[in-house]
């Protein structure tokens, strides 16, 4: 059974640093996309950072520069690494890994999804 766990989550400062992981189990995904979706209440699941099986990356432009993705497939474990963090990035973030090689901003596109991990930032 595919497990996917996220933690690192927390209460925050405005311009504090997070960094989130994601620990993979019942399967490798090293040969995988990987990815993290965020939703904050009232509003829809928004694709935060994708990363594909060669490590090629993608971001939402509001965190271009802030975030960085990373993956340690020898781990099974992604990560996200959140700088500079704003109030707007107030959200419950996911993992999400893909069947597929490549990322996608689409929540469809993945298979597996962690339970979420709670980030606040204060202003």
């Amino acid at each position: 059974q595919v497990q996917l766990v996220e933690s690192g989550g927390g209460l925050v400062q405005a311009g504090d640093s997070l960094r989130l992981s994601c620990a993979a189990s019942g399967r490798a995904f090293s040969s995988n996309a990987m990815g993290w979706f965020r939703q904050a209440p009232g509003e829809e699941r928004e694709f935060v950072a994708g990363i594909s099986w060669n490590f090629d990356s993608l971001y939402v432009d509001s965190v271009k520069g802030r975030f960085t993705i990373s993956r340690d497939d020898a781990k099974n474990t992604l990560y996200l690494r959140m700088n500079g963090l704003k109030p707007e990035d107030t959200a419950v973030y996911y993992c999400a890994a893909s069947k597929a090689r490549i990322y996608s901003t689409r929540p469809s596109m993945y298979d597996y999804w962690g339970q979420g991990t709670q980030v606040t930032v204060s202003s």
